[in-house]
């Protein structure tokens, strides 16, 4: 099969498809095959190495000390069962699902094997370009939010045309709260769109400097940690750290959350029921073919990345 492969870290050149075993499903494993996958932030981070503050030695003895263990990258996935493993039960070949792999990664390649009670039923309604492109950040967005928004609350999204703030703002708007969305000014009509209202330009206001006081603030970007946080929390709000350093991470506690977002399939199937009733939707930025992964590293790398930018092997 094809398969995006990872030599070593560096920019994106390092990245090239080639050809490379077929993977086989083992015992609770189903084969699918891919047709759509994303390259995420996350992504980028481990083939660049440019992990947050504090995990390099961690993210070294994790991932690989000078290129990743796992070179095939991708977490996101979307396909058609073509074979069976041992001891499944309730999937069968030709069905179409989702999920994500998890610290196996793997998706970026026509193939990946993947654990049968980890998957997800695809909607018919719902097209693989669009499951793929809504489960890292929806489900995110979901692990995070879920008890915290609701009628009346005050939510920030620092970061929300990305593929997690996007999600989490129709999260938060659904759920009835007002939408506070920063965001780049050219972003500003799409954030509006998925139930931002208001929006804050970044390159005018420093999100740390805001004014505003809110019960939930989501940062998605990096460029807040416990302090700055804080300062823009009500009484009782919570500070929600997505890309938290390390520091932030171990002692986030009390009105401080951050950590590692659960791959739940109930939270994929969550999105996906919504999708395919039309009252939310996936923000994709572009399509491209495997072919053109270095391509869809560099748009990562400029940080001009809006929504999510989905791969077809």
């Amino acid at each position: 099969m094809k398969a995006a492969v990872v030599e070593r870290y560096g920019p994106p050149e390092v990245v090239s498809v080639v050809d490379v075993p077929d993977p086989v499903a083992g015992k609770g494993q189903v084969l699918v095959r891919v047709h759509a996958t994303t390259l995420n932030s996350g992504d980028a981070r481990i083939r660049g190495f440019r992990l947050p503050r504090g995990f390099a030695l961690p993210g070294r003895l994790a991932l690989g000390l000078r290129r990743p263990r796992r070179a095939v990258l991708g977490v996101v996935y979307s396909g058609v069962v073509e074979a069976v493993g041992p001891g499944v039960g309730g999937v069968a070949v030709g069905d179409e699902v989702c999920g994500m792999t998890g610290a196996r990664m793997g998706a970026h390649a026509e193939l990946v094997a993947v654990r049968a009670d980890r998957l997800c039923a695809k909607p018919a309604g719902v097209s693989h370009e669009q499951a793929a492109a809504i489960l890292f950040g929806g489900s995110t967005a979901r692990h995070f939010l879920r008890d915290l928004v609701g009628p009346g609350k005050r939510v920030l999204v620092n970061g929300a045309s990305g593929a997690v703030g996007s999600a989490a703002v129709q999260l938060a708007h659904l759920a009835g709260s007002h939408v506070t969305a920063v965001c780049s000014d050219r972003n500003a009509d799409l954030v509006r769109s998925l139930g931002a209202e208001e929006v804050v330009d970044h390159a005018r206001h420093r999100v740390a400097e805001l004014t505003g006081r809110y019960d939930v603030v989501l940062d998605t970007v990096g460029n807040l940690d416990r302090r700055s946080g804080r300062r823009l929390l009500a009484a009782d709000g919570v500070l929600v750290l997505v890309a938290a350093g390390l520091a932030d991470t171990v002692l986030a506690r009390g009105d401080v959350r951050a950590g590692v977002s659960s791959e739940d399939p109930e939270n994929f199937a969550w999105w996906l029921e919504r999708m395919a009733a039309g009252e939310l939707r996936a923000v994709v930025d572009r399509t491209l073919p495997l072919s053109e992964i270095v391509e869809a590293h560099r748009i990562v790398d400029s940080g001009r990345k809006v929504g999510n930018l989905v791969l077809v092997p």
